[in-house]
């Protein structure tokens, strides 16, 4: 004779029903809490209306317990506030003396030397100055629109302007020290850029360590004039004419010339 058998339940309902009893534990156990807490809060509010001193006995510690709990707070946050301030201004003043640095430095770079009555070391300026001491020549000997153009892409064209005579000038300045001498590689790749390029009629460079004689014979075959030491000494002290004097309008090469 078959027996029957219950069937067995799942883990799901075991721990179903574990978890309904644990819940109800849970709320009558938060039922004590409050009702304990309220007759807890009752009996002393009882006490302390008749014992109110020693009511007060108890309460004063916590109030002042509490008050100097919140003074701290506020003095510690007063500190970190009057901290965050000094912190603050010194990296104020830290960026403003950065700053004010910087601009001391973009200004000497940048500024042309002013006129000493005597000769300029040119070789002393850094490229950036050298290049706008002589954009400042050019301006004062009548290019008053000359301006410094050189910077990553310039195709050799540090300086640019129109001479007195309506002319292009292109000009290169090669801020060397007296023993590294422009050479005819240099002179070659401005040849190929100064006339095809950049349209010169009047195509100069410039160079604090002089040159070399094949750069000179090859700046005679473009008509390109060079300018070393000597010639910019005199050039800024007004011992000689400005260069674009020097040569002129029939002399300008055709452009292919450049680039032999």
């Amino acid at each position: 004779m078959a027996i029957p058998m219950g069937r067995r339940r799942g883990d799901g309902q075991r721990r179903a029903s574990f978890d309904l009893r644990r819940t109800s534990f849970g709320f009558a156990l938060v039922a004590l809490i409050v009702a304990g807490g309220g007759v807890t809060l009752r009996a002393a509010w009882h006490s302390a209306v008749r014992h109110p001193f020693l009511a007060a006995l108890v309460v004063l510690p916590l109030l002042a317990g509490a008050y100097l709990v919140l003074r701290r707070r506020r003095r510690a946050r007063r500190v970190a506030e009057a901290v965050t301030e000094a912190a603050y201004g010194i990296v104020e003043v830290g960026l403003a003396e950065l700053d004010a640095a910087e601009a001391a430095r973009a200004e000497a770079r940048l500024a042309p030397p002013e006129p000493t009555g005597h000769p300029v070391d040119y070789s002393q300026l850094d490229p950036y100055a050298f290049e706008e001491a002589v954009a400042e020549l050019c301006r004062r000997d009548g290019c008053a629109d000359a301006e410094v153009v050189g910077g990553a892409g310039d195709l050799g064209a540090d300086v640019v302007g129109t001479t007195p005579d309506g002319r292009r000038l292109v000009v290169q300045c090669k801020r060397y020290g007296p023993e590294n001498r422009a050479g005819s590689q240099d002179l070659q790749r401005f040849g190929g850029t100064c006339y095809a390029v950049h349209a010169a009629d009047v195509a100069l460079v410039v160079s604090t360590g002089g040159f070399t004689e094949p750069a000179l014979d090859y700046a005679e075959q473009c008509a390109i004039l060079c300018y070393g030491p000597e010639e910019l000494a005199a050039w800024s002290e007004g011992g000689a004419p400005p260069p674009w004097e020097a040569l002129a309008p029939a002399e300008r090469p055709d452009a292919g010339v450049g680039g032999l």
